[in-house]
């Protein structure tokens, strides 16, 4: 099986929003090989360390915040397009 990194890579960015907590910050808990991928894309900040959580660059927390709407979200029946921010209902 030929595996696509630059999607997993898009996965777990998008995951990453999911668990964002002070801004910028989110829980660490996926592959390594990823999150090594997604820090000398210049996604994240050097995830090795002893913090349980990881630093989002702007340029990341951007990308993650769409990737998690594209590849996690529902359209809406209203034609909008069904995304609502983080937390909300």
């Amino acid at each position: 099986m030929d595996i696509d990194q630059d999607r997993i890579d898009d996965a777990v960015l998008g995951l990453l929003w999911l668990t964002l907590h002070y801004d910028r910050r989110a829980w660490k808990g996926h592959d390594w090989d990823a999150m090594n991928s997604l820090y000398e894309k210049g996604l994240i900040l050097d995830p090795r360390n002893k913090a349980k959580s990881v630093v989002l660059t702007e340029e990341g927390l951007e990308r993650s915040e769409r990737l998690f709407k594209e590849l996690f979200c529902k359209p809406s029946d209203d034609g909008s397009d069904g995304q609502k921010g983080r937390g909300q209902q």
